[in-house]
């Protein structure tokens, strides 16, 4: 077998721990028969199906249905072409740091894949299926030994179902892509300002006047668990207390820091309302609520929220700080150490660890308790100094619409912390806040994007190459949406809709190019942007078309890169002039048609306008590096001025190209063409 480098060969997603890749083909025909050698887990069975149907779905293969007889002893399995062999089905239920690992060997002759529990299988089983390549002949899989673990037992994807609603569709789906890329913890921001979402029969109030009739009914909890857990994946409920929670006070206003007559907020932001931890029946509602959900969810982690406390309402209170002086806390933060710990109490009569985010660490917080951080590498810093562990999500907020690239190079166990620290850091989680999405656009802010952060939680710490990275992205995205989920298919309908009835087809291909180029603004631009637009209004703009890490704009930059290196090849040049083109003659469509025409689009003319403009620049630079002609006086001057106008947003949308043609004019105006190779 030979070892060429195998990054280059496969488009797998995580990249594996240990893989070779030799000559060999494995045939993949409708005539083999795949043998399990253990029928006893049902998690396996059901994996194998599911594998089986997505590989009938690709290739267009029916292969034979599983029977009993298809089940044989490991002694027997060597004359099989396909063969699945585990030692145990391990728990019911996920556990932190269960074994899932897996190896996986294809020869010309023969599929094995072996694990120590079924969850190393339906790993191995997803490698397996992203492995699959086709050629004239048909299609096979390479030959390949593979030796693969993750680095963090905690691989976590947050949704946040409060500020937009997500109904159970939603959650089906993505769970189908976590699994697909080895995520393993599904974090269910449940409660929050806007929303209870969450049927609670000790306590139905919350749901019953919290909830605007959105929330998941306790049979539809467990069908989520159960959909998670066929799936190797955890499901951590989150209910945010004692700050965020507007939506707790509306139905019992009797548990609130400040008398007021509460309704369920409808904005975005941060705001007062607090849980009054001095009253003996705000313990009561809590401790019967908690041992409720204790007992729906299995899982041995239940995260409390605890962030973003302003105090206002504490302060406002003299009631609350003459408690805190009695009581010896000190302050806020030592009556919120108080209220956690209190709420550690009833989560440890049931068998949970308290989970919270960066603000409930704190001296006196239970040992047992993790610590998930938002705010930065400090946060992990000290926590695991104080020996708590740790999840990080600082860097992975995906709905802030950052490059990819960023997410990537981000570790969870960042630079500084000693070996015992490092251990208390038991991964990460991409964190989906609703603030933005709806069921028709979330999947567009998680996916594919989500498939890199998976990877920095699975893969080794040293696995960093950014261009391959992208090289594989696209086949990830491929299949994912061969999975069902929906982050590419929503867009043709949604420019349909923002297009009008009356467009044209030439019209909707030049939208279809505008919407592929933008990206969403950044970080909370949109919030400021948009501020006109609360949690009830419609999210069908032109922002919500766009998605983050337009592939266009990606290869334009690298185009640029090559251009202006001193080396490059002439296809780059040709493919750059290409898309200036194809974005100029787009934009001129758009300007002169439907953008005067849709009242929908009318606002987007400025931006149009501009990318026809500064495509035109490009254009020229391109012809100036091209023909080794120095442009004319005040020509650079002219086409930064454009540049530096173009830099800013347009219904909530930016241009990603501005920096790559900064970088086109600047080496025009320098009046030296680079050599080509």
């Amino acid at each position: 077998m030979t070892t060429p480098d195998p990054i280059r060969q496969v488009a797998v997603m995580p990249l594996p721990r240990g893989l070779s890749i030799g000559s060999g083909r494995l045939p993949v025909t409708a005539s083999q028969r795949l043998f399990l050698c253990d029928p006893a887990d049902r998690r396996v069975r059901a994996g194998v199906g599911r594998a089986l149907r997505r590989l009938e779905e690709r290739t267009g293969l029916a292969f034979a249905r599983q029977s009993d007889s298809d089940f044989v002893l490991a002694e027997q399995a060597s004359t099989a072409a396909w063969v699945v062999d585990w030692m145990h089905p391990g728990s019911d239920v996920p556990d932190l740091g269960e074994d899932e690992s897996y190896v996986l060997e294809i020869t010309p002759t023969q599929a094995t894949l072996r694990a120590p529990s079924a969850r190393g299988v339906l790993h191995g089983l997803e490698t397996c299926l992203q492995l699959l390549q086709s050629h004239e002949t048909g299609w096979y899989l390479p030959e390949v030994t593979i030796n693969d673990r993750p680095r963090f037992p905690w691989r976590g994807l947050m949704i946040d179902v409060v500020r937009h609603w997500q109904p159970l569709e939603v959650i089906l789906r993505n769970l189908d892509g976590m699994a697909l890329v080895k995520l393993n913890v599904l974090h269910l921001h449940l409660t929050d300002d806007q929303g209870f979402r969450i049927e609670s029969r000790t306590c139905p109030l919350l749901h019953e006047r919290g909830s605007d009739g959105h929330y998941f009914t306790q049979v539809q909890i467990r069908q989520i668990i159960a959909y998670a857990t066929e799936r190797g994946i955890r499901v951590v409920p989150e209910f945010d207390i004692p700050g965020h929670a507007t939506s707790w006070l509306v139905g019992h206003p009797e548990l609130a820091s400040v008398t007021g007559n509460y309704v369920i907020e409808r904005q975005r932001g941060i705001f007062d309302p607090v849980l009054n931890p001095t009253l003996p029946v705000v313990y009561t509602v809590l401790e019967r609520f908690i041992g409720e959900m204790a007992a729906l969810f299995p899982d041995a982690f239940l995260h409390i929220g605890g962030d973003e406390n302003n105090g206002v309402h504490w302060n406002a209170n003299p009631e609350i700080q003459a408690f805190i002086r009695e009581h010896h806390l000190h302050d806020n933060a030592g009556l919120h150490a108080y209220f956690n710990r209190r709420i550690h109490t009833f989560l440890e009569q049931h068998g949970k660890h308290l989970v919270g985010w960066d603000e409930v660490l704190h001296p006196q917080l239970p040992a047992d308790s993790v610590v998930q951080s938002w705010r930065g590498a400090d946060g992990i810093s000290e926590a695991t100094k104080q020996g708590f562990q740790c999840i990080r999500s600082h860097g992975y907020y995906i709905d802030l619409s950052l490059s990819v690239d960023e997410h990537y190079l981000n570790d969870p166990a960042p630079e500084g912390l000693d070996p015992a620290q490092q251990s208390r850091v038991l991964g990460g989680e991409a964190t989906m806040w609703g603030e933005w999405v709806t069921p028709e656009t979330i999947d567009s802010r998680i996916w594919p994007r989500s498939a890199a952060i998976a990877e920095r939680f699975w893969s080794p710490r040293e696995v960093r190459d950014v261009p391959d990275l992208h090289r594989r992205l696209p086949a990830v995205s491929r299949r994912l949406e061969e999975a069902g989920l929906r982050h590419r298919s929503y867009v043709e309908p949604a420019l349909r809709r923002l297009a009008g009835d009356d467009a044209t087809p030439s019209d909707l291909a030049a939208l279809r190019v505008l919407v592929d180029l933008l990206e969403p603004v950044k970080i909370y631009r949109r919030n400021e942007l948009q501020a006109e637009i609360d949690l009830l209004a419609p999210l069908t703009g032109l922002a919500d078309c766009a998605r983050p890490d337009s592939p266009e704009a990606r290869a334009f930059a690298c185009r640029v890169e090559s251009v202006c290196s001193g080396h490059f090849a002439s296809a780059d040049l040709a493919a750059a002039r290409q898309q200036l083109f194809t974005w100029k003659l787009a934009a001129e469509t758009l300007s002169q048609g439907l953008c005067l025409r849709s009242p929908r689009l009318q606002d987007a003319l400025p931006l149009v306008q501009i990318l026809a403009s500064i495509s035109d620049a490009g254009i020229e630079a391109l012809h100036a590096l091209d023909e080794q002609q120095g442009p004319a006086a005040g020509w650079k001057e002219t086409h930064e001025k454009k540049l530096e106008l173009s830099g800013g947003a347009w219904a909530a949308t930016e241009l990603p190209i501005v920096g790559s043609l900064r970088q086109l004019v600047a080496a025009a105006a320098a009046g030296s063409a680079p050599a080509q190779v």
